[in-house]
């Protein structure tokens, strides 16, 4: 009687190790789950710096496209992008990146739930976080510190051509409604006399480089926005052909023809909101994700564009370059 209690209990136990085992071998032939990407942008070169710096950073988290990520970039000008963010929201995205404040805007009128991970605009200025160290709403990311830099970078320009005491600043006019303030209150400080300058749309820069001479500016900082990061080749021409010596926002910007290019480290950053997502792809918050501000800056110099201008480049400031373009 024992044995063929014994003998039942086993074949019970078989029968139960092969559902399991049964069940074991449906999951791991279960694919794996795919998480969605979306972006927002202004040009092609945001999505090129999010393929170049951005997934790779991704796929060395876990998160690899064309196997467990679909990416999704889209394009627009300001005017176009809260069309272009309901259509990304249809695609039901995971998280969405953004890039600069039209974007992040937009974005975030559209949808008060998906997370966002903007890059650039400082979503407490607009009022979409509480705070960097606990946002508190779907928005989340890094900053640039666009107008703390302003500051900076016209001081780098003044050390660089001390004499050139009427400084225009161009500005766009979607951009950071801050930059103009903050250019110049450190223009104050440094006896500078600023020319603000607004345009909407690159068919604006001819008239605002005639303008610039015209109230003859003796040099040029060019305010913090994506749209002149993307514009950059165009810009520094213009410039050159004013004879404007220029600080523009990244350090990149130097080998487009600026004179001056100083801003945050774009790759530091890129990581860093790699990070992020990977973050929110396995389950975080973006609300008690904390907003990250820039820890490593790049400074760029373009020794050509100086010659062409007949400036002579200090040795302290050649020295204290991380990058000089011929």
């Amino acid at each position: 009687m024992r044995r063929r209690i014994f003998l039942g209990g086993l074949s019970s136990g078989t029968v139960a190790w092969q559902l399991i085992s049964g069940r074991l071998s449906a999951w791991a032939q279960m694919p794996p789950r795919i998480f969605r990407l979306g972006q927002l942008g202004n040009s092609p070169l945001a999505e090129t710096l999010t393929r170049d710096i951005t997934l790779p950073e991704l796929a060395r988290l876990g998160f690899v496209e064309g196997r467990n990520l679909v990416f999704d970039a889209r394009v627009g000008e300001p005017s176009a992008m809260t069309k272009i963010a309901s259509d990304l929201l249809t695609t039901r995205p995971d998280a969405i990146v953004t890039i600069g404040p039209a974007a992040l805007a937009a974005t975030a009128a559209s949808s008060h739930t998906v997370p966002i991970v903007n890059f650039g605009a400082d979503p407490i200025n607009l009022g979409l976080a509480e705070s960097y160290a606990r946002p508190g709403r779907n928005v989340t990311g890094v900053v640039i510190l666009a107008n703390e830099l302003e500051a900076k970078r016209l001081s780098v320009l003044h050390d660089l051509v001390p004499g050139r005491r009427r400084v225009a600043a161009l500005f766009l006019q979607t951009g950071n409604a801050g930059s103009e303030p903050a250019v110049r209150n450190a223009a104050a400080s440094l006896g500078i006399e600023v020319l603000a300058f607004t345009v909407a749309a690159p068919s604006d820069y001819p008239a605002a480089f005639a303008a610039m001479q015209a109230q003859a500016a003796q040099a040029l900082i060019i305010g913090a926005a994506p749209e002149f990061h993307r514009d950059a080749k165009l810009l520094a021409s213009l410039a050159l052909e004013a004879r404007l010596p220029t600080v523009c926002e990244w350090a990149d910007m130097a080998r487009a023809g600026c004179l001056i290019g100083y801003g945050p480290s774009r790759v530091a950053l890129r990581k860093r909101i790699a990070d992020q997502i990977a973050r929110i792809f396995r389950g975080a918050v973006p609300g008690e994700i904390p907003i990250e501000r820039p820890t490593l800056f790049e400074f760029a110099l373009n020794r050509g564009i100086a010659r062409s201008l007949g400036i002579d480049v200090p040795a302290s400031l050649l020295a204290s370059a991380d990058e000089v373009f011929e």
